[in-house]
């Protein structure tokens, strides 16, 4: 596995005052450890979290890691294409509501 950038979590910028220990878990577990396991790339960990957001119907999280994918490496075309699929089997609404955020998030940062 090739070096990487080290991925960082926002947890505490977000919620450190409001809800702390969700603030910790986010940053020091899915974050600080979670995410810069050697297993996946931080690329490959991007592209499942995208599909998974896709097929949950949660986008809401979605622009923030459109972000960290395209800072990960992921291209517009390879996000496009992921969303796509999964549009096929976790639904048509769950699809085209990513797609719009995607759209939205690649229109403000061409």
């Amino acid at each position: 596995m090739t070096s990487q950038r080290t991925q960082v979590g926002g947890g505490r910028n977000l919620f450190g005052d409001f809800a702390p220990k969700l603030a910790e878990l986010t940053d020091d577990v899915l974050f600080a450890d979670v995410w810069n396991r050697p297993e996946l790339s931080a690329r490959d960990r991007s592209l499942i979290t995208v599909a998974v957001l896709t097929a949950g119907g949660n986008t809401d999280q979605l622009t923030f890691h459109l972000d960290h994918a395209v800072k990960n490496g992921v291209t517009q075309i390879e996000l496009i294409e992921a969303i796509t699929h999964v549009t096929l089997y976790a639904g048509w609404p769950r699809g085209m509501a990513a797609m719009g955020v995607a759209k939205q998030y690649f229109s403000k940062n061409e």
